[in-house]
C-alpha cells in the first residue's frame, strides 16, 4: 500500500495549526469569557483531532469547503480586539467574510463583524450567579457537569440538595458525577471532603446538603443568596409544590420536566424571550418537547402547519422496570432492556404552551425502546403549501447553520447514521436528511435528539437567560 505525500502533508500541516489553536481558545474563554464557536459547535477545551472533526463536520453540512487554514485568520483577528463576554463563530465569520464582496482585509472585517462584543458597548463580566441542584439523578449530574464546566462564566454551582443515603454517601454521589456509563468520564479532577462535606470540581467546591423536603433548608446559612434552584427531582410539578423551593437564598426555581398548571415551559430558542423578569418559577418542558418544538417552528414558519403526529421512539429510563414487577403504569412494569414498551408522551400537548401561535392539531404517541440514551421523534406533518423534499432539506440545512434556531437544530447527512451516533450532541435535535420524506403538501421529519445531554444543554441556556449571563453570538443569527 503506497501513502500520498501530498494528503499526509496536509494532513500535518492542519493537525499543527489545530494545535496552535487551542492556547488560543482557552486564552480568550478564560481572560474574556469568550466562547469560540464553530457553526454554533463549541471549541473550546477541544483536542486537536475534535477540532480537525468539527471543521470537517461543519464542511459536510454547509456543502462547503472549511478547514483550520480558513478559520485561523479570523482565531488571531479575534486576539487583537477588546472583547467582552460573548460567543463568536468563527465559522460563520469565515462564510459570511467569503460571501462578503467588499475585499477588506480579514482583521479590519472581523473587527466590524463583532463590534457588539468591542468597545464601549460590550458586556462587562459580571460577580456571577449561584446555582443550587435539587435533586442528583441523571439530569442533575449532567446539568452539574455542564455548570462545572461554565464555572467562571457566569454560573456558579454552589450546592446539592439529596436525601441522605447510606454509608459513604457523598463518596459514591461523586464518584457517579465522575463516571458515567453513557457519557463517560468527567473531564477533570473530583475529590470529596466528608469532613465538610463537599464535593470538589475542578477546584469548584460544591456544598451537599441533606434534606427530605425543601423546608428544611436556609441556604443563606451556605452564604449562598439570590441563586437558581434547578429541580431535578420531578416531585412538584405546578406552581404550589415548586414554591416550597423559594426559601431564604433562592430567587428562581428551574423544573426540569414539564411544568403543569400556569406554569411557564420554556424551549429555549423558542419561546424564552417570553419569560417575565418578575417570574420565579417555569419549566424547561421535556426532552421530547425541546426536540420538536424548535423544527416545527421553523416549518410552521416557512410553510405552514396545518396538522401533525410525532412518534418518539424513547430510550428506557428509570422510572421503568429493569425485570417485569408491579408498576403503578400501564406496561411499564414490564422490562425495560427486553421489551418495545408502548406508553404516552406529553410533548405533543406540550407544543400549545411552547408555540402557543400554532394552531394546528399536534397528537403524539410513544415507544421505549432497549437503548440507554438517545431518541427519535418522527415528525409527520400537513403543510400550508406543496413542497419537495429538496427545498426542505436546503431551508433546514440553512436553519442550522445561520438561523436564531442554530443552537437547537443541527443536521446531518450521514448514510448510516444509528443513535448511539449522537450521545453527546448538545443539540436539541438533529435532523436525519437521509431520512427525511417529502411529498407535496406532506413531510416527514426524523429527529434525533439524546434525551440526557441535549436536554441538559437546553436547561442550562434557559438557566443562562434567567441569570442574565446569556452572552449574545456574533455574527448576529439571520432572522
Amino acid at each position: 500500500m503506497t501513502v500520498n505525500d501530498d494528503s499526509f502533508t496536509s494532513w500535518k500541516n492542519r493537525e499543527e495549526i489545530a494545535e496552535s489553536m487551542i492556547p488560543v481558545i482557552g486564552k480568550l474563554h478564560r481572560e474574556r469569557d469568550v466562547t469560540v464557536l464553530l457553526h454554533s459547535r463549541s471549541l473550546v477545551n477541544k483536542s486537536v483531532v475534535s477540532i480537525l472533526k468539527t471543521h470537517r463536520f461543519a464542511r459536510q453540512i454547509a456543502g462547503e469547503e472549511l478547514s483550520v487554514t480558513d478559520t485561523l485568520p479570523f482565531l488571531q483577528a479575534l486576539t487583537t480586539l477588546d472583547l467582552g463576554p460573548s460567543q463568536i463563530d468563527i465559522g460563520m465569520l469565515a462564510a459570511t467574510y467569503a460571501a462578503d464582496d467588499r475585499g477588506l482585509p480579514v482583521e479590519e472585517f472581523t473587527a466590524e463583524a463583532v463590534a457588539g462584543a468591542t468597545g464601549a458597548n460590550k458586556i462587562e463580566r459580571g460577580d456571577g450567579r449561584d446555582v443550587v441542584l435539587y435533586g442528583f439523578g441523571r439530569i442533575g449530574r449532567l446539568v452539574a457537569r455542564l455548570l462545572i464546566e461554565k464555572a467562571g462564566n457566569g454560573l456558579r454551582l454552589r450546592a446539592i440538595v439529596v436525601r441522605q443515603g447510606g454509608d459513604q454517601d457523598i463518596v459514591k454521589r461523586a464518584s457517579l458525577l465522575r463516571r458515567d456509563s453513557i457519557h463517560g468520564q468527567f473531564q477533570g479532577t473530583i475529590t470529596v471532603d466528608e469532613a465538610k462535606s463537599t464535593i470538589v470540581a475542578n477546584g469548584n467546591e460544591i456544598k451537599v446538603i441533606y434534606a427530605n423536603d425543601p423546608s428544611e433548608v436556609d441556604y443563606t446559612a451556605y452564604g449562598i443568596k439570590d441563586a437558581i434552584l434547578i429541580d431535578n427531582t420531578g416531585k412538584w410539578r405546578d406552581r404550589e409544590g415548586l414554591s416550597k423551593h423559594l426559601r431564604p437564598g433562592i430567587d428562581k426555581v428551574v423544573l426540569t420536566a414539564p411544568g403543569k398548571g400556569d406554569v411557564p415551559n420554556i424551549v429555549h430558542g423558542v419561546n424564552h424571550d417570553t419569560i417575565k423578569q418578575d417570574e420565579q418559577i417555569l419549566s424547561c418542558a421535556s426532552c421530547t418537547t425541546n426536540a420538536i418544538v424548535p423544527p416545527l417552528k421553523a416549518m410552521a414558519d416557512e410553510y405552514g402547519v396545518l396538522r401533525g403526529h410525532v412518534e418518539t421512539v424513547h430510550s428506557f429510563t428509570n422510572d421503568q422496570n429493569l425485570l417485569d414487577n408491579y408498576h403503578k403504569a400501564d406496561r411499564r412494569g414490564r422490562s425495560a432492556p427486553l421489551n418495545m414498551v408502548i406508553t404516552e408522551t406529553g410533548a405533543a400537548s406540550a407544543v400549545a404552551k411552547a408555540l402557543p401561535e400554532l394552531k394546528a392539531p399536534i397528537t403524539g404517541s410513544s415507544i421505549r425502546v432497549p437503548v440507554p440514551d438517545v431518541s427519535i421523534a418522527i415528525l409527520s406533518l400537513r403543510l400550508g403549501r406543496e413542497t419537495n423534499r429538496d427545498e426542505v432539506l436546503d431551508y433546514l440545512r440553512n436553519v442550522s447553520l445561520t438561523s436564531p434556531l442554530k443552537r437547537q437544530i443541527d443536521f446531518t447527512t450521514a448514510p448510516d447514521a444509528v443513535s448511539s451516533d449522537f450521545m453527546g450532541s448538545r443539540h436539541a435535535s438533529i435532523v436525519d436528511a437521509g431520512a427525511t420524506k417529502v411529498d407535496g403538501d406532506n413531510a416527514i421529519l426524523y429527529l434525533w435528539y439524546d434525551n440526557e445531554f441535549g436536554y441538559s444543554c437546553q436547561v442550562i441556556r434557559v438557566v443562562q437567560h434567567v441569570s442574565g449571563v446569556e452572552y449574545p453570538t456574533y455574527p448576529a443569527p439571520a432572522v
